[in-house]
């Protein structure tokens, strides 16, 4: 007969006095305060680079071509045959190639080519670290955006921010360690920002959303205006109490914690919340930095300041949307008119992130990532337009531990396939999660018999674009 196993606690109740007694003390305190709080600070894996992350998400599929990726051969074989092979799974059909319409200039020390799209990041290029060869797997918006933010296009697994808080907690235990500013609702929705089969208390908690002008953009259900602060501190309490006396009669029970958990966040986030995402405060020289005094940009430059402020505040993951339901970046035509307007909405608020965030002293602790779900083809729909291209595009990060004024990987001649270098999506977040002091081999969640993790069973550290 095989001896019953024993767990740690009750080895450590019956192990002697002295190092028994203590480690077992130690273990209480810190199951207690977990219990209490499952968001509290946790440490990493190993030395961070970077204590937070805010993810500028693009939707829709920026074009590389005619943004960060200047292709000479593109502009001279306008209206020509791509002279090799389209890929396999195309999301339309194309025709030929498509000169971008707009210019491209060296920017900054490094030189780094940007186009006429872009005037004030480009300013920050020395700052910016420009990964030209990403690729994924998926053409269509919704695959591609589920892949970019939970790293799988076919199945419902923690996003990226959900993962982090689950690694690292919060700095703040009034808020919550991963917001979302306006996210889409669209193209898998909340499953962006959620939490899968990790515990609900790591799910992202959305600001409104991308139909709602930033300005209205609120936490539902914040406040009560119709019951006292002391009173909702009493009910609490006593709900506390019914549901103790409950988890002491059944054991452990994951939902009814959680509940608990969020139902006390809720209470402190009352006070916090609203202050940090009121912007009323913050002089009339940071907000025309982020564009909030221009029509054109007010609305992503009140998403970019929330964003600093959550930052400074202590959350870990801070999630900005540009979206619309109308236009995004999804030009398969009127090329020129859409990408003009969408940059010139996001272009000075970014600028103006970066200015902010360095002056502060906190780009250094601050992993900034700008993307889109896709690129773009070099090929042409119609006259002026581009289908979707997740063969290959750019993201670029900044601070937080990557190399500044840095290009690293290509596309081909024409920008339509990453061949140099190539980075997916799954070594993206590998060295997003590096970069915070997550190993993402070891950062895994047991759930239906199996280990579960961010990057799933591939993804490399891309070690290059480290400082």
């Amino acid at each position: 007969m095989f001896p019953e196993p024993v767990s740690r606690r009750k080895m450590l109740e019956r192990s002697a006095i002295g190092f028994g007694s203590l480690a077992l003390a130690s273990l209480l305190d810190s199951e207690a305060r977990a219990a209490v709080n499952p968001l509290l600070a946790k440490q990493p894996h190993f030395p961070a680079r970077a204590k937070r992350v805010i993810f500028m998400f693009m939707k829709g599929g920026p074009s590389q071509v005619d943004t960060f990726d200047p292709k000479p051969l593109l502009d001279r074989d306008d209206g020509k045959p791509l002279p090799f092979d389209k890929p396999r799974v195309q999301f339309a059909p194309t025709n030929n190639l498509l000169k971008s319409p707009w210019k491209f200039k060296q920017y900054g020390e490094s030189g780094i080519p940007v186009s006429e799209l872009f005037p004030h990041v480009a300013q920050h290029v020395d700052d910016l670290c420009m990964v030209h060869s990403m690729h994924g797997t998926n053409p269509a918006h919704g695959g591609a955006v589920m892949k970019l933010h939970t790293g799988s296009d076919n199945f419902v697994r923690p996003s990226i921010g959900a993962w982090t808080s689950y690694g690292l907690g919060t700095e703040n235990t009034n808020l919550p360690a991963f917001v979302s500013i306006c996210p889409t609702l669209a193209h898998g929705g909340i499953n962006n920002w959620g939490s899968a089969f990790l515990p609900a208390t790591y799910q992202g908690t959305p600001i409104g959303n991308a139909s709602i002008p930033t300005i209205d953009a609120r936490v539902k259900y914040i406040s009560n205006s119709k019951v006292p602060r002391a009173v909702q501190e009493a009910q609490l309490a006593q709900l506390r109490e019914i549901n103790q006396r409950h988890l002491a009669q059944s054991g452990p029970e994951a939902s009814l914690e959680a509940r608990i958990n969020s139902f006390e966040l809720a209470f402190r986030m009352q006070t916090e919340f609203p202050r940090v995402e009121d912007i009323s405060g913050e002089s009339a020289a940071t907000q025309s930095l982020y564009g909030i005094d221009d029509p054109v940009t007010s609305n992503f430059g009140r998403k970019c300041l929330m964003a600093r402020r959550f930052a400074e505040a202590g959350v870990r993951y801070i999630q900005v949307t540009h979206s619309d339901p109308k236009v995004q970046w999804d030009q398969h035509g009127n090329l020129k008119a859409g990408h003009a307007e969408k940059a010139s909405e996001v272009d000075k608020p970014i600028a103006g992130l970066l200015t902010d965030l360095k002056a502060r002293g906190l780009l250094d602790d601050t992993l900034v990532w700008w993307s889109g779900e896709f690129g773009r083809t070099p090929t042409a729909q119609g006259t002026d337009g581009r289908d979707h291209n997740p063969e290959g595009f750019t993201s670029w990060l900044a601070g937080g531990g990557v190399k500044g004024g840095f290009r690293y990987g290509a596309t081909d001649d024409y920008g339509f396939f990453a061949v140099e270098n190539k980075v997916h999506i799954h070594d993206m977040h590998a060295t997003i999660l590096h970069l915070l002091g997550l190993d993402h081999e070891r950062l895994t969640y047991r759930f239906a018999g199996r280990d579960f993790r961010l990057t799933d069973v591939e993804g490399h550290v891309v070690k290059d674009l480290l400082a």
